[in-house]
């Protein structure tokens, strides 16, 4: 009896052993399986995170590429309007010059003719010495005018300009109208002592 009951609790032992270990290997299986589960998923899941960032990426680079390409043609079309601007302004000035420059010739012209037909150069020698003046720089105007165009006339005239200042302003015409007068007459005083030398040398030879 004691043989046989030693002999049945062994195959309990066995049986329950063997039991055991089918039951650690299921574990370790489903263990396993688990860990290839958890594997898979956290693959999967960077894998996700990984397109969805670079899909954000790629739409972030895509706004900022329009929003500096719009800001650049933006900056392209303000400067075009700019440049459109100040050339209009150029031109508007350019063309102003050129009508007052060519205003001043016909006013010289004008006062030629009528000086020339009231006969008021006969006058005295302030007026012969201004007329002259004036025809000198209405012929000296015509001659480049007609030689290197408008452009030359423009040219001298902002030189002119410079020199005299921004307050010459409208006034620049009626200035070298003045000192060209001035010029003129400064010949006045030798002509007169020539004419007055002269006077009293006929006055000796009739005298004699």
């Amino acid at each position: 009896n004691s043989a046989f009951r030693f002999e049945e609790r062994l195959r309990l032992l066995e049986t329950s052993f063997n039991e055991y270990r089918q039951t650690n290997q299921v574990d370790g299986a489903v263990s396993a399986i688990l860990g290839i589960v958890h594997q898979y998923m956290d693959q999967q899941m960077k894998e996700a995170v990984r397109e969805v960032v670079q899909q954000k990426t790629d739409q972030l680079q895509d706004s900022l590429q329009r929003e500096n390409d719009e800001f650049l043609r933006n900056i392209d079309e303000n400067m075009k309007n700019v440049l459109k601007g100040l050339v209009k302004t150029q031109v508007k000035e350019q063309v102003s010059r050129l009508k007052t420059d060519l205003s001043e010739m016909e006013l010289k012209k004008i006062l030629i003719k009528k000086m020339e037909g009231n006969r008021s150069i006969q006058r005295s020698d302030e007026q012969r010495n201004l007329y002259k003046a004036l025809v000198e720089a209405y012929k000296a105007d015509k001659a480049i005018l007609d030689t290197y165009g408008e452009s030359t006339i423009l040219k001298r005239r902002r030189e002119d300009d410079d020199q005299e200042g921004p307050s010459a302003g409208p006034n620049r015409g009626s200035k070298r109208q003045k000192e060209g007068g001035e010029q003129a007459l400064a010949s006045t005083p030798s002509e007169k002592a020539t004419k007055g030398s002269g006077g009293s040398t006929n006055g000796t030879q009739s005298r004699q």
